[in-house]
């Protein structure tokens, strides 16, 4: 009886560890790193699945999935259409999010503030040092806009955050546009790197005077203060949920190949101008085909189950006639 217990006792603990064995791997974008975990963590108990995911920047995430050393990547900005053909991959949309223009100024409130596109531009190319400039301080009448230099802080890795704040200055600045560009890497005109959504928050806590770019769930995590911008329509808006909505309600999501809509300076008065999809790469001819379908079991769960999650954490939930089209692709194109 005592051995029978005990090889049952084995054969138990094989089981569970077997079980405990399914796990899936990801590596890309810190931007939607706090959702993947907390949906990680929740789908961990539903489904059976563990997942390790790896916030190292939009630019690993793809570079690390194009070399199949994870089992997706993730990236803010959508992958080049050859790279996903010539990699085989197929990309597809998670969550919707904001980035956000922090400052740390003593005295100054949150979303006190105002500042244009135009304006911000002129700050990362290093042509406004002082935040008592005169064009500051007309746009902001009545603020006690201290005589501060100005220390811009952006990011120093490969990041989707990056794109998605570059391409909105692209938008505001033919200047930008020509000399700059939008890309997960660019060369800044002036300002100090650092790593990730996190360490561009650290960094500008650190320095009175500093100024970045973050997505929105880093700022309301860490009791940042953020800025007012003028949108499209020429409203000052703050960036809340509502003002992400607005701007995610606008999307060409019908006529967006590879799912990679743009979100960047949609119209409306109550629009957020600097919205964007983040992306999941996932291999169209897996390796381990059993894993692959893991992946999409997980986001499958996290769609029906996570939205809520999702929008606790600052996060815009997708359509559902978008997660529907999404599915079909998982059907079509993953073998």
């Amino acid at each position: 009886m005592r051995l029978a217990a005990t090889v049952m006792a084995i054969g138990l603990g094989a089981f569970t560890l077997a079980a405990q064995a399914q796990q899936i791997t990801g590596a890309g974008a810190t931007f939607p790193a706090p959702v993947y975990t907390k949906w990680g963590e929740a789908a961990k108990a539903a489904l059976g699945l563990e997942l390790n995911y790896q916030a190292i920047g939009s630019g690993g995430g793809q570079n690390q999935i194009l070399n199949r050393t994870v089992d997706f990547g993730a990236s803010d900005a959508p992958m080049d259409p050859a790279k996903l053909e010539s990699g085989k991959l197929l990309q597809f949309p998670t969550v919707m999010g904001a980035v956000v223009v922090i400052v740390n100024l003593p005295g100054i409130a949150v979303n006190q503030v105002k500042l244009t596109g135009e304006l911000v531009t002129e700050i990362y190319q290093g042509k406004i040092t002082k935040w008592n400039d005169p064009k500051l301080a007309e746009l902001n009448k009545g603020i006690p806009l201290p005589n501060l230099a100005i220390a811009p802080v952006y990011r120093a890795d490969g990041s989707g955050t990056t794109f998605v704040f570059a391409s909105y200055l692209a938008a505001r600045s033919p200047e930008w546009k020509d000399k700059v560009g939008a890309a997960t890497s660019v060369k800044w005109p002036a300002g100090t790197g650092a790593k990730g959504n996190d360490g561009v928050a650290a960094t500008v806590a650190n320095i009175k005077g500093g100024v970045g770019y973050v997505e929105n769930a880093y700022a309301t995590q860490n009791k940042l203060t953020t800025v007012q911008l003028r949108n499209k329509d020429g409203k000052f808006v703050d960036p809340t949920m509502v003002s992400f909505q607005a701007a995610a309600a606008n999307g060409d999501w019908a006529n967006a190949k590879n799912f990679a809509v743009n979100l960047i300076d949609q119209p409306g008065a109550t629009s957020w101008p600097i919205v964007s999809t983040t992306f999941i790469e996932l291999p169209k001819d897996p390796t381990d085909k059993a894993r692959s379908a893991n992946v999409m079991k997980f986001f499958d769960w996290s769609y029906k189950n996570g939205d809520q999650i999702a929008a606790g954490l600052e996060y815009v939930p997708l359509p559902a006639a978008v997660k529907d089209t999404v599915r079909k692709a998982w059907a079509a194109e993953v073998k």
